[in-house]
């Protein structure tokens, strides 16, 4: 299953269950928790028939019954999957005749399901966590739950679909408001950017606030997509802890649904160190709660020790209450204090904690001069789904390079987002992957960003190698159009088509001839087909200079830099073709238009309806509040656009750096001295050091482009008015005599 059938996927999954929600009692937190679980069932049956055929052939094919059941679970012990009772798979679950109390037969499943999976010391790792509470659900919706996650596509389903589908759901529960604030999830955008920075693929990892354990999800993600290995059979350990049960148990299930071990204990870690991980930790990550203010002083005192999880001291504390009055300096330290002597860490931190003054600059001021604080990106507003406030994300590293030991890596990544709604930003995958490259290459990893670059060319190369094929299609569902309309403008008369009408309403011969000559105009343009044409010439020589660069036995920057300047010069002439077939569309879908609406084509004889109508679906662009695929024409302009966007993306990488290797550039990112912080009041805030941003052409053009776009649509939609306002005259008129 590629990606995009898997979003749809996910998509098609939420507004299924989303709308048996809407047409029952349940508020979204009561309905989150059993749907969840669902999804975990069905996951854990899929993982288990996977892997059943291997278990099975280590049992003796003497052993039969209980014997043999026994020898299966215990096959499964060390495997990423759980063993699951014939009870509790959700193929039996799905099967139940009616009238079966199914709530009751799913509770018997996850009890079963906690009783039976442990580690190697026997320890039951869901002991609590699976949700129970099916036999409050209305029993049609339940039955009609368990048959939307029993899908064919589900069922057939494989590798981390289910552990996808599971991320996606609780990202739309947060942002529904499942759980007041959405605390148990953090945004996906900002876990891959921490998880990209500090690259935790060994060792101890702890997340001291770890909700729903997306720091660890993403950890496995990383460790099999970059470094190319499977988590079990990789060294490394998960430890969170986390102060409300709730979000433990969503973690717990998250861990098991893709196939991950980890503890995961209750505690409050202003007050408690469940896990005993002091220096001990390769890698901590965390998204703690932002400017807690009623931390008990008394209860931490102790906690203040060079050696200990407070080592530069307390923040300051309220004059009346004595608490502390923000214990962001709390969560800073914790973090920094847990890591061992080459560790890690990447955490999300308010962005007033940057340049908090009093006992917070201080404790800043002892935390740079330790050399330790590696990278500051500020993040900009609505990355969060429950509330709109910028962040900042903060990046240790204990075994930094001597070189880089003075030195802390400033990024203003705020004016680098998606527009995903009105109030939800995302990184894409490019903008994650090229904010990366301004860490590896301030690392000196100049070998990564040759590679990102080379990887970049080559899905240029992929992208174009799909554009003959893809525009033969689009002119054909053009030409499919054309067809019926010019056979109308043929063979139809005027008389047929005011036949039956009122004399008022009869499409004159005026009319009638301007339709004809423009539909003769828009037979007779060649500028898209000459586009087309020039630009299939252009791809191929492209296509043979990445192949010429990819043939090198090692590619290098210089090599990169000269077939990209091959590259932008293409983007022009795919951009042009785009406008130019979708200016090719627009003006044959006006004419379908006309057609129907104006001349009134369904009274002809001439006139294939069914012809136009599967014409059209494959020339509109698509209706992205519908579910239904695109159409050719949209395909079509989707794949030069998306050429076009490939290639940008070197194209933004090589405009900052030039020469391959780090160098600071105006708005985005500066090396600071600690002289230079030292100046600046301690003060770890992106943007009082990147400076500001020169205009790029690149980006006023775009501009240019949307605002233009906009202006015509907003034309269309007037003109439209205006016809509209007519024909409601005119019936009003009619009504009232």
């Amino acid at each position: 299953m590629n990606r995009p059938e898997l979003q749809q996927l996910e998509a098609d999954l939420w507004e299924a269950a989303d709308q048996l929600r809407a047409n029952s009692r349940l508020t979204a937190s009561e309905y989150a928790m059993p749907v969840l679980g669902l999804i975990f069932l069905r996951h854990a049956t899929t993982r288990f028939y996977d892997l059943l055929p291997d278990v099975e052939k280590a049992v003796p094919a003497r052993a039969s019954g209980a014997l043999r059941e026994d020898r299966i679970r215990l096959g499964f012990q060390g495997k990423a999957a759980i063993y699951l009772p014939e009870a509790a798979r959700y193929d039996h679950l799905a099967a139940l005749p009616a009238g079966t109390q199914v709530g009751a037969a799913i509770r018997d499943a996850m009890i079963a399901i906690e009783a039976s999976v442990t580690d190697q010391q026997g320890n039951r790792l869901l002991e609590g966590a699976l949700p129970k509470d099916y036999l409050g659900l209305e029993p049609d919706l339940l039955a009609e739950l368990v048959k939307i996650f029993n899908r064919p596509a589900l069922q057939t389903a494989r590798g981390d679909v289910f552990g996808r589908i599971y991320e996606y759901f609780l990202n739309q529960f947060a942002q529904s408001g499942a759980q007041e604030g959405g605390e148990y999830f953090t945004p996906p955008s900002l876990v891959r950017m921490i998880v990209g920075v500090i690259e935790p693929d060994h060792g101890t990892v702890l997340d001291p606030a770890c909700g729903s354990a997306g720091m660890f999800v993403q950890t496995g993600h990383f460790i099999e997509e970059v470094r190319q290995q499977h988590t079990v059979d990789t060294d490394i350990r998960f430890y969170g802890q986390e102060k409300a049960d709730l979000n433990s148990k969503l973690a717990r299930m998250n861990l098991a649904v893709h196939g991950l071990e980890g503890q995961i204990r209750i505690g409050n870690t202003f007050y408690e160190d469940q896990h005993q991980l002091l220096g001990r930790c390769d890698f901590v990550m965390a998204n703690p709660p932002f400017n807690v203010d009623s931390v008990d002083t008394k209860r931490i005192e102790a906690q203040v020790d060079t050696q200990g999880r407070l080592p530069f001291g307390l923040p300051g504390t309220n004059a009346k209450t004595g608490a502390i009055s923000n214990a962001n300096s709390l969560w800073i330290q914790y973090f920094y204090s847990y890591l061992n002597a080459s560790g890690r860490a990447g955490f999300v931190m308010a962005s007033s904690a940057s340049d908090a003054g009093n006992k917070d600059r201080d404790i800043r001021q002892k935390l740079v001069q330790t050399g330790h604080v590696d990278v500051m990106m500020a993040i900009g507003n609505k990355f969060f789904y429950t509330r709109s406030l910028p962040c900042t994300l903060w990046f240790f590293d204990k075994g930094k390079g001597e070189d880089l030991r003075d030195q802390v890596l400033m990024i203003d990544a705020r004016s680098v987002y998606t527009v995903v709604s009105a109030r939800s930003h995302v990184f894409t995958d490019e903008q994650l992957a090229n904010l990366n490259a301004i860490v590896w290459l301030y690392r000196g990893e100049t070998g990564k960003f040759t590679a990102l670059v080379a990887r970049y060319q080559q899905q240029v190369d992929e992208s174009l190698a799909q554009l003959p094929e893809r525009l033969a299609t689009d002119s054909a569902a053009v030409a499919a159009l054309a067809a019926p309309l010019q056979a109308f403008a043929k063979k139809a008369s005027l008389a047929e088509l005011n036949a039956g009408q009122g004399e008022d309403t009869h499409i004159t011969p005026a009319q009638w001839s301007a339709f004809q000559a423009e539909l003769a105009a828009a037979s007779a343009d060649t500028h898209a087909a000459d586009a087309i044409a020039a630009l299939l010439t252009a791809c191929a020589q492209a296509r043979a200079a990445i192949a010429a660069v990819r043939a090198e036995p090692a590619q290098d920057h210089a090599s990169q830099v000269t077939l990209q300047a091959q590259l932008d010069a293409l983007a022009p002439q795919l951009k042009g073709t785009a406008k130019a077939l979708e200016a090719r569309h627009k003006q044959w879908l006006k004419l379908l238009d006309q057609a129907e609406k104006t001349l009134r084509a369904r009274q002809s004889k001439a006139w294939d309806g069914k012809a136009a109508r599967e014409a059209k679906r494959a020339v509109q662009p698509q209706d992205a509040t519908k579910t239904e695929a695109a159409g050719a024409c949209h395909i079509s302009v989707a794949a030069l656009k998306q050429s076009q966007y490939n290639i940008a993306q070197v194209h933004w990488l090589h405009t900052r750096f030039p020469q391959g290797w780090y160098a600071d550039w105006p708005g985005l990112c500066k090396a600071v001295t600690q002289e230079e912080i030292e100046a600046n009041d301690w003060s770890l805030t992106p943007g009082r050091y990147v400076g500001v941003a020169a205009a790029v052409e690149d980006d006023e053009d775009d501009f240019a482009d949307q605002l233009r776009a906009i202006h015509e649509e907003l034309a269309e939609l007037n003109d439209r008015a205006v016809e509209l306002a007519g024909r409601i005259a005119g019936n009003f008129e009619e009504l009232v005599g």
